[in-house]
């Protein structure tokens, strides 16, 4: 019996390693067929004739005189300035993160403590406007935007960002908080602390996985927009996104395409060292929140 039962449960590791793989497999295919194709030509990486082509850079050898180039990152972040989208996307993205965890920890914190219940219909709100398409928000903005002669600028594209993003950050840090025992900060009250230094000395200290994890989220939002980006900034100013779709062309302009496939790869890298990075946090952040009393 002991050895049946141990033959099912090694068949069973067996598929379940198997599955995972699979899915690893399945899920990490596009970023590493992409990542390959960068270091080849056009014609090999979309050819049509043969598709090994990609694999060997037959055209490749033949254009370059070696199986690979790196033509595309030289033309994306040289040629094309790529290089100048990715500092307007690390300042619309820091200035978002961080506006959006200021008044979403100290909202959060305020919903969370409170007994009033119009704490519930704030929160009912920002649900709503959560729910609500990134598109439909934009076009309330366009209008002031071009009176008063800011469109196309980051500062305003920050300020619609942040406004989309809040509810979220108000929901999530307002659940951390909840998690936190009231007795946390009474005490500290009870010790001569006020409110805002109970909740800066003892509050936040303990809420960094929170913390953490939601800024990760308001990061990936700044950081993968297109529609609101693509409708707010003018060409100079454009943030990574945009510039790639603007490498890709359009039906009545040619693209340059292997621009394009090297600046997806070079937008994606940094998001798998950021979760490499704080992988601790976010599991913490995602699992309990906070401490439990």
């Amino acid at each position: 019996m002991a050895t049946q039962a141990h033959s099912r449960m090694t068949v069973g590791m067996a598929v379940s390693f198997g599955l995972v793989g699979l899915w690893l497999f399945i899920a990490a295919f596009p970023f590493l067929w992409t990542f390959w194709g960068s270091f080849k030509v056009q014609a090999d990486f979309f050819s049509k004739a043969d598709w090994t082509n990609a694999l060997w850079g037959t055209n490749t050898a033949k254009e370059t005189g070696g199986a690979f180039t790196d033509a595309g990152y030289h033309g994306a972040w040289v040629i094309e300035g790529f290089w100048k989208n990715a500092v307007n996307s690390g300042i619309v993205v820091f200035f978002t993160v961080v506006i959006s965890l200021t008044f979403g920890t100290l909202g959060g914190y305020a919903l969370a403590r409170s007994g009033f219940r119009y704490a519930f219909w704030i929160l009912m709100a920002a649900l709503v406007f959560r729910a609500m398409p990134h598109i439909t928000l934009v076009s309330g903005y366009l209008l002031p935007f071009f009176e008063w002669n800011i469109w196309g600028h980051l500062p305003t594209t920050i300020i619609v960002l942040v406004a989309i993003n809040q509810p979220f950050t108000l929901w999530m840090l307002h659940s951390f908080f909840l998690n936190i025992p009231k007795d946390m900060d009474e005490s500290a009250m009870v010790d001569g602390c006020t409110r805002f230094q109970a909740f800066r000395h003892v509050i936040v200290p303990v809420m960094w996985p929170g913390v953490i994890t939601t800024g990760l989220f308001s990061f990936l939002l700044a950081y993968n927009d297109f529609a609101v980006t693509a409708m707010l900034l003018s060409e100079e100013n454009e943030t990574i996104i945009p510039a790639i779709n603007s490498f890709l062309g359009t039906t009545q302009v040619e693209g340059k395409v292997m621009y394009a496939v090297a600046a997806v790869v070079s937008a994606t890298a940094p998001l798998f060292v950021l979760i490499l990075f704080f992988q601790r946090q976010i599991v913490s952040g995602l699992t309990t929140g906070a401490v439990k009393g």
